[in-house]
């Protein structure tokens, strides 16, 4: 399942790095970090349910605003 997730706190390519880990250490495939528009798509398992997808970004520093 393809979801498009709003992130706040990102300042430069390292954040992108980092987000992109946070979401590949869960599972996530295809993982395309969009700095300027703050966003991240990617597909995920349907086990992974969006709390999940906030706490592991927030635990890498970031800030999830939604998830489409």
């Amino acid at each position: 399942m393809k979801k498009k997730i709003f992130i706040e706190g990102m300042s430069c390519m390292h954040c992108v790095n980092h987000v992109k880990e946070a979401l590949e250490d869960i599972g996530a495939k295809n993982v395309d970090v969009n700095l300027s528009a703050k966003t991240a798509v990617a597909d995920f398992n349907e086990t992974i349910k969006d709390n999940k997808i906030k706490d592991i970004i927030k635990d890498y520093g970031y800030e999830v605003v939604n998830i489409e």
